[in-house]
């Protein structure tokens, strides 16, 4: 019979995306039995981040200030503005390219079956943000799913409502792939999608 202590432990950590029964349990055994100092560090942390960290009420990011360090940043090009579904999208973007535009984070995606709509993504505040006239393009950045394509449709119109240019990330075959080796669904659409070899 184990402790309530540990259960409840083990039950806390299957809180976190990917982790079961069996994960949780391990992990509960490997900060008791050889991390208890890393244990109370990461509940420091836990804690601490819990309480302190918001949203920016500029871009819906992660910020332990009101407005976070990007849109506060005089460097970026407030002309151009990236809306992605979620700071991890952010972050990729922000450590792959060169991009020194401002984002909008939606925090997901339209999703009427899941009661995920244009208010739960923050689309009011976009649209007030677009309507302030500084933003030139809205860089759509949404995953290619189904719920994701639908969003950036959403997105494409809101942004013709107020003048400003919509984009759309391209996706297909990626560098360094196989054409044999993509899955019919990419292929068909960068098929579809293909442009014009500049000279």
């Amino acid at each position: 019979m184990s402790s309530a202590l540990l259960e409840q432990l083990i039950d806390a950590l299957r809180v976190l995306p990917g982790v079961g029964q069996k994960s949780a349990q391990r992990m509960a055994y490997h900060l008791l039995e050889r991390e208890r100092s890393g244990g109370q560090r990461l509940a420091q942390a836990l804690s601490e981040a819990i309480e302190k960290i918001g949203h920016c009420v500029r871009c819906r990011d992660f910020s332990e200030s009101e407005v976070c360090p990007t849109c506060a940043s005089a460097a970026r090009d407030a002309h151009l503005l990236c809306a992605v579904e979620s700071p991890a999208d952010r972050l990729a973007i922000e450590q792959a390219t060169g991009y020194r535009g401002l984002y909008f984070v939606l925090q997901g995606r339209l999703s009427p079956l899941d009661g995920i709509g244009p208010r739960e993504l923050g689309l009011d505040s976009l649209a007030a943000r677009l309507g302030e006239g500084e933003v030139q393009e809205l860089i759509i950045a949404t995953n290619p799913t189904v719920e994701g394509e639908a969003t950036a449709h959403y997105l494409a119109q809101l942004a013709r409502q107020h003048g400003v240019k919509p984009s759309r990330l391209a996706h297909g075959v990626p560098l360094g792939g196989e054409l044999e080796y993509v899955d019919r669904g990419t292929l068909s659409h960068a098929f579809g999608s293909r442009t014009e070899v500049s000279p």
